[in-house]
């Protein structure tokens, strides 16, 4: 393109940004940033006039770069201040923090204008064409920030400004891109670079005329920034590997090319693995929440992913309340415990290893955390009181907070989270905000506890609503016995009369034995009196005396007694075993052992046979209504464990698959001397 267009458009370019500058220093004084407009349409003059000058050789290269500088960092200052970055309101810390990466581009650009002499050309170009290339960048975030960010009546006022300057930038960012790609600049769009600036003053003068609208209040999401600050910072930080790279290849010889092919890849994987690190994610959010807000959350953003985590459809609502509550403080993981009874039971954990440690409901710490509602720091409590903390708890790894699930003013549960890849403090604001989400998180927790127990009564309801079928089954097969009975004087001679009636007494027994291994709860009231646990354990080990493998009973202890109902006790005793029994094969072994201690009497059945996951003892194996066996009703594991804890006792199994399975009931001893000294 002639050098006399290339001038012309310059020209067209000065000379509108002059008209657009003369009302704003006089009847558009009073508007929101005119100032700064007019300082931006200002540098557009000097610019505009080196470009010409450039044009002809008449103006020395660095003069040029300068007054290009000048031009984007006025526009760059015209955005921030648009997005409210440069009120003094805003606080010198906050604002110096806001203007980190603006200021810290233009300086690298300025250092390198000015120090080009002492660069070799081809550095020189490639950090000056990068550099160019990064504050292009930058306007068109700072763009893209200002509409993102601004409301729908707010929009209506600021879109022109934005289509203009973000022309300014992107045909910038597409010149400078094009030159990159080809080591060299095309004369036709520098050109036509001064013809295109002149055409969005008609869009900012626009712009300016509804800028009565103006909010002068724009917040930007902590998202957007987050993304922004972490493409602003791989820019610089592949500006800088570009140029160590150049610098490789240049002082290594025949080597330089390998050198900086293997530099750029190392320097890209470190780009890619910082990035995708989770302790880097998280010191980048808690430092953008510490230095560019007032507030560390925003808390929109923040609830609506707290309800949409604890809403998601599906089972694990455990696993999530724990990730909901520790993504609010950066925590990797935590555990969860919910209170069940008299107990607080560990039901979920995420990203930490499974425990089995339990916390009555009514001990000094969950009193305290009851009382208080706080959240404890395990670290450095801010209660100001001493708290008895649990002995499990002191060792539980990175323990670092315990946040109460709060229901009514009663403790639900309460959740124990591990510490954060990156420090956070626990300010006012942190600990609101754990005991509000703690309370939400006890709602869903809450009403997912009472649909289990409404499922579970609905299920029982169905086993009544069986029992009365098995009911009106056991009245026909009374009926025909009955009929037996009453015939049989008539045709005891009758060979076929007692063939028939052979065959329907078999029936009838094998009908109600199958209608009795549906039913495993009797009518008759009980009855709790002392029993002597080995004639209890010989009388039940001798029923399956006819089974392989025969049980083998090892009494160590004898002479224990227990307070229970003799019948419900020796079902669920002779259950466990018989569950022993079928579970291992016939070479295999199976053994019921009794031990006690000055408290309490521990029956331990154990076998060798086939073994069980931890998932599945986790998750079915004391799940009512659920049963591996095809005519199973699955309520005798759930049935046995329930009556234990009726009587004050505590059923643990330890199993492994192919290793066999131990079941120990433990029971609380029963002793006449006790009972008569208590009453």
């Amino acid at each position: 393109m002639p050098v006399s267009t290339a001038s012309f458009s310059y020209a067209s370019a000065a000379l509108a940004f002059v008209f657009l500058c003369l009302p704003l220093l006089t009847r558009w004084r009073g508007r929101p940033h005119t100032r700064l407009f007019a300082v931006a349409c200002a540098a557009m003059v000097p610019w505009s006039a080196t470009m010409i000058g450039l044009a002809y050789d008449a103006v020395p290269a660095m003069a040029a770069e300068l007054a290009e500088l000048l031009r984007d960092a006025a526009w760059t200052a015209v955005l921030l201040a648009m997005l409210g970055q440069l009120r003094p309101a805003g606080g010198a810390r906050r604002r110096s923090s806001m203007l980190v990466f603006a200021v810290g581009l233009y300086l690298l650009l300025l250092a390198v204008t000015l120090a080009e002499a002492a660069l070799p050309a081809g550095l020189r170009f490639q950090v000056t064409v990068i550099g160019r290339v990064g504050a292009a960048v930058l306007g068109m975030l700072l763009v893209e920030q200002l509409y993102r960010n601004t409301g729908t009546q707010g929009r209506w006022a600021i879109k022109f400004a934005c289509l203009g300057l973000g022309g300014i930038f992107v045909y910038d960012f597409y010149m400078y891109s094009d030159m990159l790609l080809f080591r060299e600049l095309n004369r036709d769009l520098w050109a036509a670079r001064g013809i295109v600036n002149a055409l969005t003053v008609p869009l900012l003068a626009l712009s300016l005329l509804r800028s009565a609208s103006w909010t002068g209040h724009f917040a930007v999401s902590r998202r957007m920034l987050f993304h922004s600050a972490a493409l602003i910072g791989s820019a610089f930080y592949l500006l800088a590997m570009s140029s160590a790279a150049y610098y490789l290849r240049f002082v290594g010889g025949s080597w330089g090319s390998l050198m900086q092919l293997v530099f750029l890849f190392g320097a890209s994987m470190l780009l890619v693995g910082v990035l995708f690190s989770g302790s880097f994610r998280a010191w980048l959010k808690v430092f953008i929440s510490k230095h560019f807000y007032r507030y560390n959350y925003d808390y929109r953003e923040e609830w609506l992913s707290f309800t949409r985590t604890l809403s998601h459809p599906g089972p694990g609502l455990g696993e999530r309340t724990i990730q909901a509550l520790a993504a609010l403080v950066e925590s990797p993981g935590g555990t969860l415990w919910i209170r069940r009874g008299e107990r607080c039971e560990p039901v979920a954990y995420w990203h930490t290893a499974p425990v089995t440690d339990v916390e009555p409901a009514d001990s000094p710490f969950c009193r305290f955390i009851e009382e208080k509602q706080w959240v404890v720091d395990l670290g450095d409590p801010v209660t100001g009181e001493p708290v008895l903390l649990p002995a499990w708890l002191r060792g539980f790894p990175r323990a670092w907070l315990v946040v109460p699930l709060m229901l009514h003013g009663r403790l639900l549960g309460f959740t124990v989270l591990q510490r954060p890849r990156s420090a956070v403090a626990l300010n006012w604001e942190v600990l609101d905000l754990l005991k509000v989400a703690g309370t939400q998180a006890a709602s869903y927790v809450a009403q997912q506890e009472a649909d289990n127990a409404l499922m579970l009564a609905r299920q029982f309801d169905s086993f009544n609503r069986l029992s009365t079928f098995v009911v009106h089954d056991l009245k026909n097969l009374v009926a025909q016995l009955s009929l037996l009975t009453a015939n049989a004087e008539k045709h005891r001679d009758n060979p076929e009369f007692q063939r028939d009636m052979q065959d329907t007494v078999s029936y009838s027994v094998q009908k109600m034995k199958l209608m009795l291994q549906k039913l495993s709860r009797t009518a008759t009231p009980e009855h709790a009196r002392p029993l002597a646990v080995d004639q209890l354990l010989t009388g039940a080990v001798a029923l399956k005396a006819a089974f392989e493998p025969k049980p083998v009973l090892q009494v160590n202890q004898p002479g224990l007694r227990v307070l229970a109902d003799a019948e419900r006790l020796e079902r669920v005793l002779g259950h466990l075993i018989q569950n022993a029994i079928e579970a291992t094969p016939r070479d295999g072994r199976v053994w019921v052992r009794v031990d006690g201690t000055p408290d309490t009497v521990t029956i331990e059945i154990g076998d060798t046979g086939q073994g069980m996951s931890d998932e599945f003892m986790r998750e079915r194996l004391f799940k009512p209504f659920d049963s591996t066996k095809s005519a199973g009703m699955g309520i005798g594991a759930f049935e046995s464990r329930e009556y234990i804890h009726e009587l004050g006792g505590r059923l643990e199994v330890r199993s492994a698959p192919q290793q066999g399975t131990t079941f120990t009931v433990t029971l609380p001893l029963y002793r006449a001397d006790a009972i008569g000294a208590a009453a």
